[in-house]
């Protein structure tokens, strides 16, 4: 498919890309999002395959990785559009990067979502760059599964994509989930977070799969999830900090599992005599 520039602010596509970029209800409706940058574009790339469409600013194509990018789409068969710099701005919401997009259809979680191993679930969090945040320390300590709340923020938001920097591909995400009736059905033990919890974090052996479950910014977890809860937690906080933002706390609840289990791995070291 050959590459074509588009120059009109009331061309259809360009007014579709702008709405994408701009209206979360748009986004829903279309089942379509926007992927904003070369490293999320390379990351869908490598993980997930050819985008429907791939549109780069003007400039850009003097850009070696956004040219070799549009040069796999081209030959990949997805759609390719060349946007004046101007143009690109006004769909664009990333100021000082490369000019390239792709319009991806929104990935969906197949079927009636079941807890089956290590993942996480996600209770009412509204702010987009904790979801992401989380999104990407989950997929860097190796959770695949991620289920989020009705309330919790659209996962496939472009500030959502942004700052969880490719992890969306390397997990199953589901939305809009019954907390309560996914727990109940469940055998895998869920780790709720609270900062009134009697329990530290350290304290709990974490070698086996948990599910661990965050709250919103605010409130925390909800009452009747954390009665649901096999255990609940508290991080402990010498400095006298009131509590730690939840993408933090996700961020070291995540990596103490990771520590816990690649020590129980790990080959014994008898000391050495001097």
């Amino acid at each position: 498919m050959s590459v074509k520039t588009i120059t009109s602010r009331d061309n259809p596509l360009v007014k579709d890309l702008r709405l994408l970029a701009t209206s979360s209800q748009a986004r829903r409706r279309a089942g379509r999002t926007l992927l904003d940058g070369v490293h999320l574009c390379e990351a869908y790339l490598q993980h997930v395959g050819m985008p429907q469409c791939c549109i780069i600013g003007e400039t850009a194509r003097a850009h070696p990785e956004a040219s070799a990018i549009l040069a796999l789409c081209e030959a990949g068969g997805a759609q390719c559009i060349v946007l004046p710099d101007a143009l690109f701005a006004s769909i664009s919401q990333v100021e000082h990067g490369v000019d390239l997009l792709f319009a991806i259809d929104t990935p969906q979680a197949a079927g009636t979502p079941a807890l089956t191993g290590a993942s996480v679930l996600l209770d009412n969090l509204q702010d987009p760059g904790n979801l992401g945040s989380i999104l990407r320390s989950a997929a860097a300590a190796g959770i695949t599964a991620v289920f989020c709340s009705t309330g919790t923020a659209f996962a496939w938001s472009p500030k959502v994509l942004r700052a969880g920097m490719g992890a969306h591909f390397l997990m199953t995400i589901a939305e809009n989930v019954d907390l309560t009736a996914l727990i109940d059905a469940t055998s895998v033990p869920v780790v709720a977070t609270s900062s009134h919890a009697e329990q530290g974090l350290y304290a709990l052996d974490l070698r086996e799969p948990v599910a661990w479950l965050f709250g919103h910014e605010g409130q925390g977890v909800s009452n009747r999830l954390l009665a649901q809860a096999t255990f609940r937690v508290s991080i402990p906080q010498p400095g006298g900090v009131e509590s730690l933002n939840v993408a933090a706390s996700a961020a070291v609840c995540l990596f103490e599992q990771v520590r816990q289990r690649l020590s129980a791995n790990a080959p014994s070291t008898a000391a050495s005599p001097p």
